[in-house]
C-alpha cells in the first residue's frame, strides 16, 4: 500500500511584530498577501503567497522558536488520518485533522480540492534547471 500523497502548504509562525513580517516579505521576496484575519491595520494572522501564515502574539517567548504548527496539503484526508493513527498522534482540539506528534508538534491535515493539485505541486522542481 502506497502512503497518501501531500505537501508542506503553509508554515505557521507567532510573531511579536506583525506588520514587520508582512512588510519584509512582501518587499523582500515579493510574497503578498493570500488571506488576513481581522484588518489589514490589525490583523490577527495573515497569509503569504508562498506558504507562510504569521499569527500576531506581541507576548510569545517560545523557548524552542517560534513555530505554530506546519500545514499539509493531503490528496485524501482520511487515509492520511488512518495511517498517523500507526504513529502515536494525538487529536488536537481544532478537530480531527489537527494533530500533536509525540515530539510536540502541531501539524494541520487539510483535503485538496481538487486532489489532483497535490500531484501537480509535487510534480514541479523548484531547483530544476529551465
Amino acid at each position: 500500500m502506497s502512503a497518501p500523497k501531500a505537501y508542506l502548504e503553509h508554515v505557521a509562525i507567532w510573531v511579536k511584530d506583525i506588520h514587520w513580517h508582512i512588510r519584509f516579505f512582501e518587499q523582500v521576496l515579493g510574497m503578498t498577501m493570500r488571506e488576513v484575519d481581522g484588518t489589514l491595520d490589525e490583523p490577527r494572522q495573515y497569509w503569504t503567497l508562498g506558504g507562510l501564515q504569521f499569527i500576531s502574539e506581541p507576548r510569545h517567548e517560545g523557548p524552542e522558536g517560534r513555530l505554530a504548527h506546519l500545514g499539509v496539503m493531503c490528496e485524501d484526508l482520511d487515509a492520511a488520518l488512518k495511517a498517523a493513527q500507526a504513529f502515536g498522534v494525538s487529536e488536537m482540539p481544532q478537530g480531527r485533522n489537527w494533530l500533536r506528534l509525540p515530539d510536540g508538534l502541531a501539524v494541520e491535515l487539510i483535503q485538496a480540492k481538487p486532489a489532483v493539485c497535490v500531484a501537480q505541486a509535487l510534480s514541479i522542481n523548484p531547483r530544476a534547471e529551465a
